[in-house]
């Protein structure tokens, strides 16, 4: 019994280093001793009644396996719990020591399912908790050391664990305060990693739509049909189902570096056969590479990859629903189209202040349509960005960013808004400054506020000028460690130099805003699975009333990451 004593005082420690306040570290371990004492107490007994004469052979290899742990041999213990588990032990203390040996092995993900099937067990939970905080600490996510942190800091059972997790979850707290108040990254220390990760999330749900077809709510005279008629827009609601996947696989072959492959599918599928118009999905394929390593109080990150999407949807009568066409020829599929390209970004970090940058070039495919021009073009894009944290809560990021897209068929606009064939093809250049400034509250609660100023400019004559202002709001809030609240709001406005609505002079100048917002509520039911709730509004106002409309979706959903 000593010698469990002594094995499990050290493992429930071990990993847990914070380089600002090494005297917790101390602290922790002079209270641990008692608290692994009682609960190995415990789990040996119940080891030991629950064992029969058969299992003796499993006892030994259990017993081979402490021995090799203690002198640090990790996978040669872990080999002989294995054994143990073959010869027929299956006991709440072989799945903690088993996850613990993982954990010093580094494979935190497999540590994470063992002290999980342990914390089953009663008298092992507040032990088994504190160490996933251990161990979600040692992965670098945050998110998941403070949820087990705190579990093991709320219960009763065990006074001298609760104390030590409060303690982790201060340090913790001082740590967090100290890197981005919102996109947390696992920036206290370089870490040995796994040589292989695999992400892997699903998300499916049923939605109400309330305006399927994004149908102005009243009725228009069209004044770019030259007999100017009367339109009354079919506004239809039905209910849809919202799907999701995302998975990637990495290979971490080098020291700072890994090498991924990753899929996307996205999708919404509405279920009454005559709203089918309205389905759209996406797929995209990519690989690339990761680049990451940190020095004291500077790190460096690098993303590159190349991908590939294909996006299929219907070019729909907004009015009614139904497919386009032009003199008789159906141009359902103008819309769908496949994309690729490379994209890059980076981040410097030096103590408070960091700076970034991000380059994008993709082609776009669509689909060809011989009765009207196609929407084929090239984008492009770069942009900079640098944040600086005034205080351990707050922080400002300030942004630039050019793109350009360039049409490879579709005529561009004259002054009188016609768009003659054979002008030179569209290209829109944009530039973009922007500023956002976030603060945290509480642990559990911050906001921002964001606002970016757009300029398009249209190379041709410069008919589609315009100037556009958005002005933007988050906010977030954590109700204990299973339910988030989250919230967000843009309004844009456009000021166009030249444009006329309906492209008619007669209409005189274009206009248009648009409010958005969305209300999400996110309830962790499992630590794999969570059900999400969310409200998402939608309302455009324009003098073009052919694409003014307002749109409420409701969706519940259940997503799964592993």
């Amino acid at each position: 019994m000593r010698i469990f004593h002594h094995w499990l005082f050290f493992l429930s420690l071990a990993g847990w280093r914070p380089r600002r306040s090494p005297e917790i570290l101390a602290q922790a371990h002079r209270s641990c001793g008692r608290a692994a004492a009682i609960a190995l107490t415990m789990a040996a007994l119940y080891l030991g009644l629950s064992q029969n004469a058969a299992a003796a052979t499993a006892s030994e290899l259990f017993a081979d396996g402490n021995r090799l742990f203690r002198d640090d041999l990790y996978w040669a213990a872990l080999l002989r719990y294995e054994q143990a588990s073959e010869a027929g032990m299956d006991t709440p203390l072989l799945h903690y020591n088993t996850g613990v040996a993982h954990y010093k092995a580094q494979q935190y993900a497999r540590a994470r399912v063992s002290l999980i099937e342990a914390s089953r067990y009663g008298p092992l939970q507040p032990i088994s908790h504190y160490n996933l905080g251990l161990n979600g600490y040692a992965q670098g996510d945050f998110d998941e050391a403070l949820r087990w942190f705190r579990r093991a800091g709320d219960q009763q059972q065990r006074d001298d664990i609760s104390r030590l997790a409060r303690r982790a979850i201060t340090q913790l707290s001082r740590e967090l305060a100290l890197a981005d108040p919102i996109e947390v990254p696992a920036t206290i220390r370089e870490r040995e990693r796994e040589f292989t990760n695999f992400d892997l999330r699903a998300r499916v749900g049923v939605g109400i739509d309330d305006n399927v077809f994004r149908s102005p709510s009243v009725s228009y005279v069209d004044l770019s049909d030259p007999g100017q008629p009367l339109v009354t827009p079919n506004v239809q609601e039905g209910m849809f189902i919202p799907v999701s996947l995302y998975a990637k696989y990495q290979v971490n072959s080098l020291e700072n570096e890994g090498f991924f492959g990753m899929y996307r599918l996205g999708g919404r599928y509405y279920q009454d056969q005559n709203l089918s118009n309205a389905n759209e999905y996406l797929h995209e394929l990519g690989f690339g590479s990761e680049y990451r390593r940190r020095d004291e109080s500077r790190e460096r990150r690098v993303y590159s990859a190349f991908k590939f999407a294909q996006h299929e949807e219907t070019y729909y009568d907004r009015d009614t629903g139904i497919e386009r066409d032009s003199g008789g020829v159906a141009i359902g599929d103008r819309m769908s189209y496949i994309r690729y390209g490379p994209e890059f970004w980076m981040r410097e970090t030096f103590g408070r202040f960091s700076i970034g940058g991000r380059a994008k070039g993709q082609l776009w495919n669509y689909e060809e349509t011989l009765a009207v021009p196609e929407y084929d073009h090239e984008y492009w894009e770069i942009g900079v960005n640098a944040q600086y944290r005034f205080t351990s809560t707050s922080l400002v990021r300030l942004r630039a960013e050019y793109n350009t897209r360039r049409f490879g068929d579709r005529p561009a606009y004259e002054l009188d808004g016609t768009q003659p064939i054979g002008n030179p093809t569209i290209r829109y250049d944009y530039i973009e400054y922007g500023i956002e400034a976030r603060q945290r509250i509480t642990r559990a609660m911050w906001f921002g506020v964001t606002y970016a100023r757009t300029e398009r400019e249209d190379r041709h004559v410069g008919y589609n000028n315009y100037f556009r202002d958005n002005y933007g709001a988050q906010f977030h809030l954590s109700f204990g460690d299973r339910f988030d609240l989250d919230a967000t709001a843009l309004y844009r406005i456009y000021n166009y130099q030249n444009a006329f609505a309906f492209h008619e002079p007669a209409a005189g100048r274009k206009t248009l805003e648009s409010a958005t917002g969305t209300a999400t509520a996110t309830f962790r039911m499992t630590d794999t699975l969570s059900l999400v709730g969310e409200y998402q509004y939608r309302d455009v106002v324009s003098s073009d009333t052919r694409i003014e409309y307002a749109r409420s979706l409701i969706l519940l959903s259940v997503r799964w990451v592993q």
